[in-house]
This record gives C-alpha cells, sequence and structure tokens, in this order.
C-alpha cells in the first residue's frame, strides 16, 4: 500500500493515491485518487497438528527392556535409519510403537506410521501410496501422484523437519528407499520379518528379535488372565509358555483362549498343546476367532518364497534335527552344495531359520512345527519318504567316512545306500571327523530312530554301527546305549544275525562302561550263545572278552581272568591278534590293581606291540599309558612318566578327552606316590575338568578322592 497521512496546526490531510493495493478492512476519510484496486486479504493455511499416527501399546507389553537400551544405543550413535528384525509374531511392531512413543517429545514436528503390508494377500503397498499419505499428514496439500515426484517432494518437505517414521511389515529394500528422510532431524524405523541387509548401503542399523525369555512370557500371560488364575497352576503356565515357545503372539493366543474359557485349567491347554505338538495341532490349537493365528502369520511369510526355497523350508521341517547346515540342506535335497547355501541365505534373509553360529543354523520351535505341516499338505508321501531317506543316507555315509578314518582297525559290516551322496567330505582330518561325529550326534540319533521308524532297519542298525569311534573316544553314555538299543532291535527285525551279534558286543561295552554291569553281562551272553549259533569264533572271543570285563567290574578277578585267557585262545586260534591285545590290556588292568606290576609291565607291553602292528593309534596308547603307570609302580618312574606323557599327546591330538581324563588321573597318581604335590595336584585338576564333561561318575569318583 502506498499512501500518506499528514497532519498540522489548523489542518487535516488524508491521501491514498499512485496504485496502492489495499487489503482488508480500510476507512478513508477524504478524496481517493488514481488506480485502487481493493483485495481480500490472502489467506495462509493453517499448519496442521503435528502428526501423532503411532500405534497404540498393548496394555500386556511385557519385558524387552534389553531390547529397548540396544535401540537407544543405535539411536544415540546418530543413525537415521535403523531396522528391527524377527520372525513372524516375535512382537516387532509392539516393541518400536513402545519404543517411538517414548520419544516423543524428540519429534516435535510429528510421528508417522504406515504398514508397508510385506506380507498381505494383495502384495506389498508401492511407496507413492505411503508418500502422499505422509504427505498431507504433514499439511503439504494436494500432492502429485508421480512416485519419483512424490520422493523429491517429500525429501524437500522433510529437510528441516525432525519427525520420527515407523514402516511397519516391510517386505524389501526397495520398498524402503524412496521413504528416507531429506534432513539429518529425523529417524525411520522399519520392522520386517526379513533381514533387509540391502539397507546397510544406506547407513542402516540393525536390531534382530529374539523370543521372550519363561519370566517374561509367564509375566504376559499373566496380565491376560491374572495373577490368581496363574499362582494356582505354575508348572502349568510355564509349560504353556514354553510350548509358545517364546513367541509373544503365541502366549497372547494362548492368553486369549484361557480368558474366554475360565473354567478351563491352564493345564488342559497345556496338555493339549503338547498332544498336538506334530502335524500343526499345536499352531491350530494357538487360534483365537477374529484374532490373526500364529499359523497364518506364517503362511504369510512362506508364501513369498521362491519355488525352490519353499521345497527347502519343507524338507528342513520334516527332519529329526535342531539345527542344520548348507550340508545336510544339500543332501536332504539331492542338490549341490551352492544349490543349499543360496536357498538358505534365502530363509535366513526371510527370519524364517535363525543363524546360530558357524555354518549352522535352525527353525525357531513353531516355525519348525509349521515348515512340517506344510510338508505333509504339500508334499507326496513319495516326496516326503525320499527326504528323509536322503537325509538318513547322507548322515550313514559321512558317519562311516569318519570311522574308517579314526578307527580303520576295527571290524565294520557292509554298508548299502538308496540315494548314495555325492557331496564332498566335511572334513580332511581326525580330529575334524571325531568334531564332526561329536557336534552331530543328535542328529545321528535322530536318524538311528527315523530309519527305525519307517522300516528301514539295515540302514538304522548301520548307522549305530557307524558311529563306533564317537562312543569309543568321547563316551557319550546316553546316546551310546539308546542307540544300541534302537540298533539291535533293527538287526533283530532285518533278521541280520551278523548285525545283532555287533550290536550286542558294542552295545554292550557301553552298558559297562555306564557301570551297567548286570545289564552288560545279559548282552554279553546272548552274545555269546549267538555267536557259538552261527559258528563265529571272532564274535565269540569278543563276548568272552566282554564277560570277563564284567566280571572284574563286580570284584570278581579270578573269574575275570578266566573269561580273558578264553578269550586270548579263541582269538589267537583264529588269528585276531587285536583282539587278543585288548584281552591282555584287561588282564594287565587286573594285575595292576592287584599290585603284581611287574605281571601287568608283560602285558601292556604284548598288548602295545599288537596294536603298533595292527594300526591301531588309540588302544595302542591305552596299552602305553597303562604301560607307563605299571612302569611306575615297578620302579622306573621317569620312563613310565614319559610313556604316559606320550599316550596323553596321542588322546590330545585325537580329541579323545575321557581318555585324556584318565591318563592325567594316572599321572597325577604317579606324581603323587614319587612326592611331586604340586604336579599331582595340577594333573588331578585338569582330569577332573575333562571327566565332568565325559563321565560324571568318574568325575565324582576322582572328586571324592578317588
Amino acid at each position: 500500500m502506498s499512501g500518506r497521512n499528514t497532519a498540522g496546526e489548523g489542518s487535516h490531510e488524508n491521501r491514498i493515491d499512485g496504485e496502492a493495493r489495499l487489503y482488508g478492512p480500510t476507512v478513508q476519510a477524504g478524496e481517493v485518487h488514481g488506480g485502487i484496486h481493493l483485495h481480500p486479504a490472502p489467506q495462509t493455511p493453517a499448519r496442521p497438528a503435528p502428526p501423532r499416527q503411532l500405534l497404540p501399546v498393548p496394555a500386556h507389553f511385557t519385558d524387552r527392556e534389553r531390547d529397548l537400551s540396544s535401540l537407544d544405543g543405535l539411536r544415540e550413535s546418530g543413525l537415521p535409519l535403523i531396522v528391527v528384525t524377527g520372525p513372524a509374531g516375535i512382537g516387532k511392531t509392539t516393541l518400536v510403537s513402545k519404543w517411538l512413543r517414548s520419544l516423543s517429545t524428540d519429534f516435535p514436528d510429528g510421528q508417522l506410521y504406515a504398514d508397508l503390508r510385506g506380507h498381505s494377500a494383495g502384495g506389498p503397498v508401492g511407496p507413492a501410496e505411503i508418500l502422499g499419505q505422509f504427505l498431507r499428514a504433514l499439511g503439504a496439500g494436494p500432492p502429485s501422484t508421480d512416485a519419483v515426484e512424490l520422493a523429491s517432494l517429500w525429501r524437500s518437505f522433510t529437510a528441516d523437519l525432525r519427525i520420527a517414521v515407523m514402516l511397519d511389515n516391510s517386505f524389501t529394500a526397495a520398498q524402503i528407499r524412496p521413504l528416507l528422510l531429506g534432513g539429518p532431524g529425523g529417524l525411520v524405523v522399519v520392522t520386517s520379518r526379513r533381514r533387509l541387509t540391502g539397507l546397510r548401503m544406506e547407513g542402516a542399523g540393525f536390531h534382530q528379535l529374539d523370543a521372550l525369555g519363561t519370566a517374561a512370557g509367564v509375566e504376559l500371560l499373566t496380565r491376560g488372565i491374572g495373577a490368581d488364575r496363574v499362582a494356582g497352576e505354575l508348572p502349568a503356565v510355564r509349560r504353556v509358555v514354553a510350548l509358545c515357545a517364546g513367541l509373544p503372539l503365541a502366549v497372547c493366543l494362548a492368553s486369549a483362549r484361557l480368558a474366554t474359557r475360565p473354567r478351563q485349567s491352564v493345564g488342559a491347554l497345556a496338555d493339549a498343546l503338547d498332544r498336538n505338538a506334530g502335524g500343526g495341532g499345536r499352531l491350530a490349537a494357538l487360534e483365537v476367532e477374529g484374532e490373526t493365528s500364529v499359523h497364518k502369520a506364517m503362511d504369510a511369510s512362506y508364501a513369498v518364497l521362491s519355488e525352490d526355497t519353499a521345497r527347502l523350508y519343507r524338507t528342513l521341517g520334516l527332519l529329526p534335527v535342531s539345527t542344520f547346515d548348507a550340508r545336510l540342506a544339500a543332501a536332504s535335497c539331492g542338490k549341490s552344495l551352492d544349490w543349499a547355501e543360496r536357498r538358505l541365505d534365502e530363509l535366513v534373509e526371510a527370519n524364517l531359520v535363525e543363524d546360530v553360529g558357524p555354518e549352522s543354523c535352525r527353525f525357531h520351535d513353531l516355525v519348525r512345527i509349521h515348515a512340517h505341516d506344510r510338508a505333509r499338505q504339500d508334499d507326496t508321501d513319495a516326496a516326503r519318504e525320499e527326504a528323509l531317506r536322503r537325509f538318513c543316507d547322507w548322515c550313514l555315509h559321512t558317519a562311516t567316512a569318519a570311522q574308517q578314518r579314526l578307527t580303520p582297525a576295527q571290524f565294520t559290516l557292509p554298508r548299502a545306500y538308496r540315494h548314495a551322496p555325492e557331496l564332498p567330505l566335511p572334513f580332511t582330518d581326525d580330529v575334524a571327523a571325531l568334531g564332526w561325529l561329536d557336534s552331530h550326534r543328535t542328529h545321528l540319533l535322530g536318524a538311528v530312530q527315523s530309519a527305525a521308524n519307517s522300516g528301514w532297519n539295515d540302514t538304522s542298525w548301520m548307522l549305530v554301527d557307524a558311529m563306533w569311534p564317537l562312543f569309543l573316544r568321547l563316551r557319550h553314555y546316553d546316546t551310546w546305549i539308546e542307540a544300541h538299543e534302537i540298533g539291535l532291535e533293527a538287526a533283530r527285525r532285518s533278521g541280520n544275525r551278523t548285525a545283532e551279534r555287533q550290536m550286542l558286543n558294542s552295545g554292550a561295552i557301553g552298558l559297562g562302561a555306564a557301570r551297567r554291569t548286570e545289564d552288560a553281562a545279559t548282552w554279553y551272553q546272548a552274545s555269546l550263545l549267538a555267536a557259538r549259533d552261527a559258528g563265529d569264533v571272532r564274535d565269540e572271543g569278543q563276548a568272552l572278552l566282554g564277560l570277563g570285563a564284567c566280571h572284574r567290574e563286580a570284584g570278581r578277578p579270578a573269574e575275570a581272568v578266566t573269561y580273558l585267557n578264553r578269550a586270548i585262545a579263541v582269538w589267537e586260534e583264529c588269528g585276531y591278534p587285536r583282539g587278543a591285545a585288548l584281552a591282555r590290556t584287561t588282564l594287565g588292568e587286573i594285575a595292576l590293581a592287584a599290585g603284581a606290576a611287574d605281571e601287568a609291565v608283560d602285558c601292556f607291553t604284548r598288548a602295545h606291540t599288537a596294536m603298533v602292528a595292527v594300526n591301531d593309534p588309540h588302544d595302542a596308547a591305552r596299552a602305553l599309558a597303562f604301560l607307563g603307570r605299571a612302569g611306575v609302580r615297578a620302579g622306573d618312574y621317569a620312563q613310565g612318566m614319559a610313556r604316559m606323557s606320550r599316550a596323553l599327546a596321542v588322546f590330545t591330538e585325537s580329541g579323545a578327552a575321557f581318555w585324556q581324563a584318565r591318563t592325567l588321573e594316572m599321572l597325577g597318581e604317579s606324581a603323587g606316590e614319587h612326592g611331586d604335590a604340586s604336579a599331582a595336584e595340577d594333573f588331578r585338576a585338569r582330569a577332573l575338568a575333562l571327566f565332568e564333561i565325559t563321565s560324571p561318575a568318574d568325575a565324582r569318583r576322582l572328586g571324592e578322592g578317588g
């Protein structure tokens, strides 16, 4: 506006002239000249209140303090983008909503939320729709519908804003990139069932959300059904939480089911979940009308897998294993190692399997049930049988290769395969072979049981036979005995009398080592009768050796010596020097215990020489360790200690932890008798530490002073 207002004594002039523009109410007193234009005042639209779109946090939100602290740490490091990942139902959305709500004052310009529908039936939502939604919420007016233009406008509009954006249920990194903010003052938090590792290129920080612990799961269930109900059935509540495998969605569904059935005991639900563990029954038991079920959530994750990855998912769900690697996956599908590695990577990226260590993955318990259920629904009986048979054959093939490497002198029976694996072996030396047997012992036992259940009896007992080095070296007694009980029945069903005797003998050794002496004697007696019926002199000698060992363990040395000498006679007659050496080792132990050191030295010397001749380094080292101990008792301390030390080196190199412990114990006894208390205590402590992980009974014996 151009104008002039002049006032003087005795006069008053008020003029508006020129090209003045007047806005709003105007009063003019006097003359008006020139081109005067009247306009309404421009209306500046009022900016909307900062949007607060975050989802409400359920009242039953529980625990997660460590996760919230981790998110705080990521934010304090200055990251503008945080990705929270985890399987379906783990509580990602609730956690992030809780965390961002606690930070509302840090984002005065608003907190935005969008569900990207990454696993919905209609497919993921496009960025244009989300950008338009966000820009309207921030008062940017009716935006364009062009995705590129919208992304540019979004970056410009948010360049100076302090806002938080939650992008829920994302499917890919590409879905996120157009939604990133244009300035440093904001924060974007993404949730996804997939790992979204591609967002590392955008400087993202990552947090993997894991299952709830037992205490947190109990608290979550308590909030749903009440403390009084929980207090009355706490053991059953813990069972329900355990059967829900720490998945918050599952616990909440269990809580909702109990809440709608106030007269149902918690124990009844626990029984139902336990009873329906197979075939998807547990997932069906965790359904509540009108709620998202665990099964549906997992179905959505499964639906977007590629065909080959879905096949691997179903196959892994069939196998009796808790962990798996690429070799197991490849063998079970009859595919290459590279094929399996790529498919496992996709399952890890989809958060359907967890990375739990170097080259090792596992299913969450409920995901494994879902995978098994999908296999039953989507695969034919023949396809399921083939996958399980391939797994069993791979276990047998690999365990047999380890057995041939570790105990080449041990008599083994022929092997037969339906699907002989062509994959490279996972080990190239003795230590790695024993390590593979040890780390896969639950897989192998699962294969033994699965083969027996499927009627593949020969495969079942062959697997047990192939596990011999594991039993001999590491002494996992429970596995040893359980495997042989299954293998013995499988051998009998197959009608293979030779395999039956093999199971009886090697199983009896385990029973004896576990100090179940009477049971061991029963097995050896059955083996002796079967060997004589078959005219198998070699197996007869094995049974006689075992019966001698049982009598020795039972405190009947004279009877033991009788059986052992009969075993030596039988084996020397049939030309089996290794067997005779085993019997002489036990005779030497009896002589050593009786104080007949010179007789013991003779027995152990002959046994050691024979074992070296037949290339049995393990039993040669056993004889050498005892020879060293007998030598000390006979008065040759230096040579005896040296022999025991050489034996210890062999056991250490081969990974035979039990015999390391036994040799250390003998070294300690010898040092103590020689007056070296410090060395004796050191040897004893090292022996005790190894016994604690290989033979608790021996650990107790040694801990009590011998």
